[in-house]
């Protein structure tokens, strides 16, 4: 008689973890932050351009060596480039995984709606979908120069910074865009500290008002170059 045997396999423990809940929160919470010090990163880059062409031309030049010689030209850029993709497509995963087990949760509506946590919960969804498409725009624009409306030059981002804030619509999707952005880093900073044990009814007071700073901080440093541009500070 032939001997049964057991084909049946226990899920991994990056499945399972992956698989629950707050296992996606938390692989939210840690992209999260990693998206926030490229931002905080990227938003002091920008601030160059109130130093004059120089200063941030050198700087995208410099964004291409770093590491050398250990690493080769534009080697370093491309690791944090797929370090990025990765957190992006990690927290919009998580994301939209997690709202359909909401939605699935609880098929009929709410009688009594909470208005903060409905309007944080519309605003984290709304924000991402617009930070999503500008991503994709931003990148079009400003580093293949595929949709940018001047004269794109490689290496030359004072110039085709200027370019692009110099029309009405490049000024509004970007002003936008990073409104949407201070939104989500405000709730989004916050829900990360809940879900990785750092937040309590005590440091609630602190980190309430440190999202709320951090994210004015970010909001008010990227728009700073487009009402540079507008106003001829910049020029």
């Amino acid at each position: 008689m032939a001997l049964a045997t057991r084909t049946d396999k226990r899920p991994s423990m990056t499945r399972t973890l992956w698989d629950s809940s707050i296992g996606k929160k938390t692989v939210m919470a840690v992209s999260g932050l990693i998206m926030l010090l490229y931002l905080f990163a990227h938003m002091i880059g920008n601030l160059k351009i109130f130093f004059g062409p120089a200063e941030i031309n050198h700087y995208a030049h410099w964004l291409r060596t770093v590491g050398e010689p250990f690493m080769h030209d534009e080697w370093t850029l491309w690791l944090v480039r797929v370090v990025l993709v990765a957190a992006v497509v990690a927290h919009a995963t998580s994301a939209y995984q997690l709202s359909r087990r909401d939605i699935r949760a609880r098929p009929t509506a709410y009688v009594h709606k909470r208005r903060g946590a409905g309007f944080a919960t519309r605003t984290m969804r709304w924000g991402g979908v617009i930070l999503a498409l500008f991503i994709v725009w931003h990148i079009l624009d400003l580093t293949t120069g595929t949709v940018h409306p001047g004269g794109y030059e490689h290496l030359h981002p004072y110039q085709n910074i200027i370019d692009t804030f110099s029309t009405w619509y490049g000024n509004v999707i970007y002003i936008v865009a990073v409104t949407a952005l201070g939104f989500h880093v405000r709730h989004g900073l916050w829900s990360a500290a809940q879900t990785l044990g750092v937040g309590t009814a005590t440091r609630d007071r602190v980190l309430k008002p440190l999202a709320a700073g951090l994210a004015l901080v970010l909001t008010a440093g990227f728009v700073s170059v487009p009402v540079a541009v507008m106003t001829g500070l910049v020029s």
